[in-house]
């Protein structure tokens, strides 16, 4: 079984950038994570962008759809993304026919000790085996269909409709 993951920036891979505790998005922290937790099944990992999800345009999510669709090779895919737009991506990859599409990311960084990034990473890796194929967000512990999810922001969760 391959899986593809797509990273496309977001909270799960901001560093420190300064001094004065700004934060910028850095170099994708899936493969060490993936590595350092012995996974052993084949997967690959393409970054397409390092973005804050708030930066992500509609463009920027027509070329995460393309890729995903255009892409004969894999079934399943995980996408690392941005908590504050996820929901938008998500509905702009609905309908790609014979995929298992699952997104998910942290509410903070992957390096920041607590952070639920690596739960939430290896959680998607498990649900995306096991899901028929359709969009869906792993998050928080629990698996949301795409298009009945919402992010509670001031309880910093996602939820469903």
């Amino acid at each position: 079984m391959r899986l593809k993951v797509i990273t496309t920036g977001g909270t799960i891979d901001k560093v420190y950038f300064d001094e004065k505790s700004r934060f910028e998005v850095g170099d994708s922290q899936v493969r060490e994570v993936l590595e350092r937790s012995g996974v052993t099944f084949d997967y690959s990992v393409q970054t397409l962008f390092r973005k804050d999800s708030l930066e992500l345009t509609d463009g920027d999510r027509r070329v995460i759809r393309e890729t995903i669709a255009a892409d004969r090779e894999h079934r399943l895919f995980v996408v690392t993304h941005g908590t504050d737009t996820m929901v938008e991506t998500a509905a702009a990859l609905r309908g790609i026919p014979d995929k298992v599409i699952v997104l998910t990311g942290s509410l903070e960084p992957s390096r920041f000790q607590g952070s639920g990034a690596i739960f939430n990473i290896g959680f998607a890796f498990g649900v995306v085996q096991t899901l028929p194929p359709g969009v869906y967000i792993a998050m928080n512990g629990r698996v949301f269909d795409s298009d009945r999810v919402r992010k509670n922001s001031e309880l910093r969760r996602f939820e469903p409709l």
